[in-house]
């Protein structure tokens, strides 16, 4: 089960909601910013609560029910598809489930109301009637189809009685009217349901379908082999492929088509790659061949039980590299909070890695100082050959003087095959240039570029060249690493070619920590900066001939921009 979000609006909530944490591992509370301290934090209720449930994420909010409904009701659109909601009232004196019955909404209720020492709000007739919902399976099994389910509780409550045919242990205790004789019956089965209205038909995904080759129509040879077979396409527990074709767009299509994980394995080599090798060399537990075909090149095994994919062969490692954005949780981009949350192994400067925080006990940190980068890239795709899935942290965005880089770089100096076929994808974030321009206003409106002062990786005598044509060029410059204790003569030494083309009214925006706890904004002119003003957590944008400025009704400062036009 995905943890869910505990989602609380001020500190009088926040005692309830650790104690809903310790129920559920990796678990976070979300908490509203400027009011709680909370593991993650965000700005606005609705918008929060929307986008968790557009990811499937089950949501515990602890606010009154009408709230929640109203934040979510424009979502509401598919209820097979709804991840578990509920509201708790902040103090615990009630648990209400509010959405996503089979999604286990009511399991939910009533282990937190157990631990709250309360009763669950649970209305759902069938769970009431039964004590489970006999259309939410546990994790490895699937309902055929959901409105023959539907049906068929609607048959129990009105009186009938049903048997069960094949393994089902959670429900052992469900207080269901059996009868050895009865006309409807809960069928466990990876064989297709045939459309009978007699009987609930439950999956459980036992088959594992192993692929030789790669290329195009792999999902229509699979298909045809479980139709040949009778069996299920919601059967199947994983889609199995040689780890030579991990890069294989046309699996990848597959696997997304059939919904199942993808995975992968090294046969030897005198056994070639026929299918029913590769599951032989994948599989660690009893299974029948149903299917073994190498003209088509598609072989079905089946289990006995349900089957965890996580232990058939590996997946494809993933990197994933992200940038934070300038510090303040709500500027870093969606895309990069989920793969921090999906991440086995993070990775980064040992900074930039507290601030991608908070972090789950189980992910695996691996902070180092700041000048290692090519030795971090060299580790992240170690870890992500190895079918881990890795986040390669980055401040800014990860493309602006950061790690996207260097990870290209170490890839493009490896001829190792299991380094390429790593999904690798890159992640952009708010670079400090542009998260102080949009504080400051729009000084970044027109023609700029952005340079790094810092000679570690260039000669300086370059650095001097750029300057120069960008001053020439009348481009606003946004300065990068502009000062440091090893380098303190070098920003001063820019000013004096920058100042030999701007005239020394010229607006300059000094940004430090900007994002940050304690950020800081000014504007001065060109002529009046000094390096004392600097340091190196300050972006330095220096405005061009047209830059101009002009003062805040209210707040008090200025507004910068850079006009779109140009005289």
């Amino acid at each position: 089960m995905t943890p869910p979000a505990i989602v609380i609006l001020g500190a009088g909530a926040l005692t309830t909601a650790r104690r809903i944490q310790a129920l559920y591992a990796n678990s976070q509370v979300h908490g509203l910013q400027g009011r709680v301290a909370a593991d993650v934090s965000y700005s606005e209720l609705g918008a929060h609560l929307r986008e968790l449930y557009a990811r499937g994420t089950p949501i515990v909010a602890l606010c009154a029910a009408g709230i929640v409904i109203r934040c979510v009701a424009p979502l509401l659109a598919n209820k097979g598809a709804e991840p578990p909601v509920l509201a708790v009232a902040e103090d615990g004196s009630a648990v209400v489930p509010l959405l996503g019955g089979l999604a286990g909404v009511n399991v939910m209720a009533r282990v937190i109301a157990a631990a709250l020492a309360v009763s669950p709000a649970i209305t759902t007739s069938g769970e009431l009637r039964f004590g489970t919902c006999v259309l939410n399976p546990p994790e490895g099994y699937a309902l055929a189809d959901l409105g023959q389910g539907k049906r068929f509780v609607s048959d129990l409550l009105a009186g009938e009685s049903t048997r069960i045919e094949g393994e089902a242990p959670w429900l052992d205790d469900a207080q269901l009217p059996r009868s050895a004789s009865a006309r409807l019956a809960i069928r466990v089965t990876p064989r297709a349901w045939s459309g009978r209205d007699d009987e609930l038909v439950i999956h459980p995904r036992s088959v594992v379908v192993a692929v030789s080759g790669a290329g195009a129509e792999i999902e229509a040879r699979v298909r045809e082999a479980l139709d040949a077979q009778g069996l299920a396409v919601l059967s199947l527990a994983a889609l199995l492929a040689s780890s030579e074709h991990m890069a294989d767009q046309a699996l990848a299509q597959a696997a997304a088509s059939l919904n199942v994980p993808l995975r992968f394995t090294q046969t030897h080599p005198e056994d070639g790659e026929r299918p029913s090798n590769l599951l032989h060399a994948a599989l660690r537990i009893p299974y029948e061949t149903l299917h073994d075909d190498a003209t088509s090149g598609v072989a079905l095994a089946v289990a006995p039980l349900a089957i965890d994919p996580d232990t058939i062969g590996r997946a494809r490692g993933r990197l994933t590299v992200i940038g934070l954005g300038p510090g303040s949780a709500d500027l870093m981009a969606p895309a990069a909070r989920a793969a921090l949350n999906e991440a086995t192994d993070i990775l980064g400067y040992d900074t930039y890695v507290k601030m991608a925080g908070p972090l789950r006990a189980d992910q695996r940190v691996h902070g180092t100082d700041n000048r290692e980068e090519m030795q971090r890239a060299r580790h992240a795709f170690e870890l992500a050959s190895m079918g881990r899935s890795v986040v390669m942290v980055s401040s800014g965005d990860p493309g602006v003087f950061a790690m996207a880089a260097a990870v290209l770089e170490a890839l493009d100096a490896e001829r190792n095959a299991q380094w390429h076929a790593v999904d690798l994808s890159i992640v952009p974030g708010v670079s400090a240039a542009m998260a102080t321009a949009a504080q400051a206003g729009a000084p970044l409106g027109h023609d700029f570029c952005m340079l790094s002062l810092s000679d570690n990786l260039k000669p300086w005598t370059i650095i001097e060249k750029r300057l120069r044509h960008a001053a020439e060029a009348d481009l606003v410059m946004a300065f990068y690493n502009p000062i440091s204790r090893a380098r303190p003569w070098q920003l001063d030494k820019a000013l004096d070619i920058v100042r030999e083309y701007r005239a020394a009214t010229t607006k300059v925006v000094l940004g430090r920590d900007i994002g940050r706890p304690g950020g800081t904004l000014r504007t001065i002119a060109l002529g009046e900066l000094r390096s004392s003003d600097v340091d190196m957590r300050t972006m330095v944008i220096v405005g061009s001939s047209t830059t101009r400025g002009f003062a805040k009704n209210a707040e008090g400062g200025e507004w910068i921009y850079t006009p779109r036009w140009y005289e």
